[in-house]
């Protein structure tokens, strides 16, 4: 799998960089400082298969970014990786398209993982982040009275299996909960 690291941090680049330049199967193909030189890179290059996104970057940030890039290229996968659990940053990410978000305080393993997930055709939400997803998906209340962020964006049936996993039930106890 081709990937492009985009952060405003050099060391955080070539950390990544080196993480996935160990992983057999993974082909780090760039890295870019901000949102708008990542656009580029996709327009001059073949667009990788995902991009690990910071959030906050000079020039473009990362949320405009992801919209940006999903639009063009809706088959390119974007793994939001930042240290920023704002609530809005999370939603706009998800709004646009993002196929994961990650805090930088997950382990080397864990975000490798998450990559290959993503490859593979999931969405991966970090714990610390999942744990947000009741409110961010019905503002906190049993009742909404008006349409949420998800509804533009998640089936009724993806916002079920969101709400499990933000309760941090496991993938067989979903199945049970909304298949049996």
């Amino acid at each position: 799998m081709r990937i492009l690291i985009v952060d405003d941090d050099a060391l955080i680049r070539d950390s990544l960089k080196l993480i996935m330049d160990l992983e057999d199967g993974i082909d780090v193909v760039g890295t870019c400082a901000d949102g708008a030189e990542a656009c580029r890179f996709c327009e001059t290059h073949d667009p990788p298969d995902i991009v690990l996104m910071d959030i906050r970057m000079p020039v473009m940030d990362g949320v405009k970014c992801t919209e940006k890039l999903r639009q063009k290229w809706p088959n390119l996968k974007v793994i939001v990786l930042t240290t920023f659990k704002d609530d809005e940053y999370i939603k706009e990410a998800i709004k646009n398209g993002a196929a994961g978000y990650l805090l930088k305080s997950q382990s080397s393993k864990a975000i490798v993982r998450t990559v290959h997930t993503v490859f593979d055709g999931s969405m991966v939400i970090g714990e610390e982040v999942a744990t947000k997803l009741p409110v961010l998906i019905d503002g906190g209340q049993k009742k909404r009275k008006e349409p949420s962020f998800c509804d533009d964006v998640l089936t009724r049936r993806e916002i079920d299996v969101l709400k499990l996993i933000a309760e941090g039930q496991t993938n067989k106890e979903i199945a049970r909960a909304l298949f049996f």
